[in-house]
């Protein structure tokens, strides 16, 4: 796929994504949407990916929603046509026209295969902060704002955001930004959780970077796969025991894999270690999340 809404740029195994409509600072739409799934696609697929930086051009991150369609922004029925109708009347949820396209995004994310970074540049309401939710770590430049802006336009957060969000701030924060859906600074958001640090303008992508490079240097990435799924899915748990019979699978199949072989020779030899097991074609098949799913 040919990209129109953002950019797809591969260095040193870091996958950067930068979304790319800076004239409206980088404002979601359809293509956009369609365009960051097709990436994470991608990036899953491609072993020299070990890790992904999502960022914007200019001087925004995304700016939400466009409007440029006004009153019928959110109105599916003005801009897609009539959704399907049970025979009461009443609307058949199962139409996938119903479903929230920022919500398909998040999902997609959320399945992702590889460490992701935000790297949050400038202001970032709406979708723009709703679509962070899913990614590993947010880093701010001091330049970068925030706003779950939703109440504000008469609509609810979206992106599944009702998910993500208490689970990294906690409830009454949560709360707090969403009953206001105010905008509010960089700093606020490292007080509130939502980031894990503010750094100026210039440090921003070498700061995200690092990281990357840390996380791909000396790791397996079928263990960086499966630590990034067992950390999130564990979130929905209602038992330890859940985790344990996931922890239990994990350690039996990896603990005969090559990987957890050279793993433990190197360190006794004291040498790199050099991991030949690769996302694309060694995933353990004892679990379902690799998966394709229907989240209707």
């Amino acid at each position: 796929m040919a990209y129109e809404t953002i950019k797809y740029e591969v260095a040193e195994q870091i996958l950067t994504i930068t979304l790319n409509r800076p004239d409206k600072l980088n404002a979601f739409n359809a293509t956009m949407q369609q365009e960051l799934i097709d990436a994470f696609d991608k990036a899953d697929k491609d072993d020299d990916v070990r890790a992904i930086i999502v960022t914007g051009e200019g001087r925004g991150f995304c700016a939400g929603a466009d409007l440029s369609s006004g009153a019928n922004t959110f109105d599916r029925d003005a801009r897609r046509g009539p959704v399907k109708r049970n025979a009461d009347g009443s609307v058949d949820y199962s139409d996938p026209q119903v479903r929230d396209g920022g919500g398909q995004v998040t999902l997609r994310i959320f399945k992702c295969l590889k460490p992701v970074i935000a790297a949050v540049n400038g202001p970032a309401v709406g979708i723009g902060v709703t679509m962070q939710l899913a990614m590993d770590i947010r880093i701010a430049s001091e330049a970068a704002r925030f706003g779950f802006v939703f109440s504000q336009r008469g609509i609810v957060p979206e992106a599944a955001s009702s998910w993500f969000l208490p689970r990294i701030v906690g409830i009454s924060q949560a709360l707090e930004w969403c009953y206001s859906g105010r905008v509010f600074p960089a700093q606020e958001a490292l007080a509130g959780r939502l980031v894990s640090k503010v750094v100026p303008p210039e440090d921003l992508l070498p700061t995200a970077r690092a990281l990357a490079k840390e996380f791909a240097a000396k790791t397996a990435p079928v263990s960086v796969a499966l630590i990034r799924q067992m950390m999130w899915r564990m979130l929905g748990a209602d038992d330890p025991m859940e985790a344990h019979k996931v922890d239990s699978r994990g350690i039996y199949a990896r603990g005969r894999s090559e990987d957890v072989k050279e793993g433990v020779v190197s360190f006794l030899e004291k040498r790199p270690a050099q991991f030949k097991n690769k996302v694309s074609s060694d995933m353990p098949d004892y679990f379902p999340w690799w998966q394709e799913r229907d989240y209707k």
